[in-house]
């Protein structure tokens, strides 16, 4: 007897649910590891190449001033990256699907464009980053490292399946630990480091202001809101759950555990930024050493002052959170594209079946590891990066927020009242950084 869909927003059980797995494993560290998933990927690739160089710029130029906002950063964006996984447990669909289906084209297209320009832009200069990482281990010109790295990152992403994908994403973000490390070898100030955890310093010249907006900007990105409800999207295809009536609608549980995912992934992220601004500041500001554009210098500037064991941990980890980056930022643009366009999708799909997904994947790497050669400089890139980036944000907020609270998408799993006003204040953040930004490029 064949099945029929269910009413809508109502769970169905499939034919093997994560629920399921974890109530058959007995060690309560693999029930942990194996919860963890898109929440913790997406958190991981936050502190991507162009995050670390803004965290390391952070900490050099202003020394401890800025850890507060590690912290604060935090329940905003968990709350953002909660609801845009709920959006896509829900609705089986990904953020682009979902606009595509309720709201208008004139807003949908826009964003989407938006996104893959800067996306691209950021996933090039991440390779090229990637490069000057290896190049501090083993000496070879960096452009020879760039198609390298964008060969073996593709062929990951073509030929790979999406649980190999993923289970090689949980495990790059062990990388991010070295710069804990770096931290620890660098021996800061704990008086300082106590006084600009818990006394938030804030000034209003023009560097303070752009600084502020650069880690908004880089903590709380467009592409983590599409990657997030994706992946997750994926984790039901992955279980069977091919069919879009299949994956509508989640079960309390489920939501349980990507809450968890979620918050130890934007926890994981944040400690990792706190970690890189500490060791910048107890070892670069504290010398003087303010002029740090990007993470391979902030790693190089290092190894005088904090020895060759932070030196070596900040660059495995500028490296490893590259190769984690780049995929996550392509592949996020290669969802909202496909879902803008109807297109087949998937990273368990084979090229054949998704030729557009991966034509944007591999156009989008060859163009961003292309920027590398055209004498375009980096740093310009990321600014711009960051200015698009800002632009998208705020009304992109707006739209989730109106989304997640929509009935009509998210029947009973409307937000309730502690998400929106966590949401919102997000929004509201977002919206004063865009401002701020504005205002300081006259400056």
């Amino acid at each position: 007897m064949a099945s029929s869909p269910p009413a809508k927003h109502d769970p169905v059980p499939a034919a093997g649910t994560l629920e399921a797995r974890l109530k058959r494993e007995r060690n309560p560290a693999v029930r942990l590891f194996m919860m963890l998933g898109p929440g913790l990927i997406t958190g991981a690739s936050d502190d991507d190449p162009s995050g670390i160089g803004t965290y390391a710029t952070a900490g050099a130029s202003m020394g401890y001033a800025t850890l507060w906002l590690a912290w604060v950063t935090f329940p905003l964006m968990a709350a953002v990256q909660y609801i845009c996984a709920k959006v896509g447990l829900v609705t089986g669909r990904g953020l682009a699907g979902v606009l595509r289906e309720h709201y208008p084209k004139a807003l949908l297209y826009p964003v989407v464009l938006l996104l893959l320009i800067a996306n691209t832009i950021n996933a090039g200069v991440d390779v090229g980053a990637i490069g000057a990482g290896l190049n501090l281990l083993f000496p070879i010109p960096i452009l020879v490292y760039v198609p390298v790295v964008a060969v073996l990152i593709l062929a990951l992403q073509i030929w790979g399946s999406y649980r190999l994908i993923a289970r090689t994403f949980k495990w790059l973000t062990l990388a991010l630990f070295a710069y804990i490390g770096s931290a620890l070898c660098a021996r800061p100030d704990f008086l300082a480091v106590l006084r600009g955890t818990f006394i938030p310093t804030v000034s209003f010249d023009a560097a303070s202001l752009s600084m502020l907006v650069g880690i908004l900007g880089t903590t709380i990105s467009p592409y983590l809101f599409f990657w997030q409800a994706s992946q997750e999207v994926e984790e039901k295809k992955a279980l069977r759950r091919k069919h879009l009536w299949r994956r509508k609608g989640a079960t309390d549980n489920e939501l349980s555990y990507a809450a968890w995912d979620v918050n130890i992934g934007m926890s994981f992220s944040n400690v990792v930024m706190y970690f890189i601004i500490l060791a910048t500041a107890a070892t670069l500001w504290k010398a003087g050493r303010t002029d740090i554009q990007t993470a391979a210098d902030a790693a190089e500037a290092l190894r005088p002052l904090a020895g060759n064991a932070a030196y070596l941990l900040m660059t495995l980890g500028l490296v490893g959170s590259g190769v984690l980056a780049v995929p996550v930022l392509t592949g996020s643009s290669a969802y909202a594209v496909c879902e803008a366009f109807h297109w087949k999708l998937g990273l368990d799909k084979k090229v054949r079946d998704a030729k557009w997904f991966y034509a944007i994947i591999v156009g989008s790497t060859v163009a961003g590891a292309l920027i590398n050669y055209v004498g375009v400089n980096p740093v310009k890139a990321l600014f711009w990066t960051a200015v698009l980036n800002g632009l998208i944000a705020p009304p992109l907020l707006v739209v989730i927020m109106l989304i997640s609270n929509n009935k009509a998408v998210m029947g009973k799993r409307v937000n309730g009242t502690a998400i929106n006003v966590l949401g919102w204040a997000t929004t509201v953040a977002m919206f004063a950084a865009a401002v701020a930004l504005v205002a300081t490029w006259g400056s």
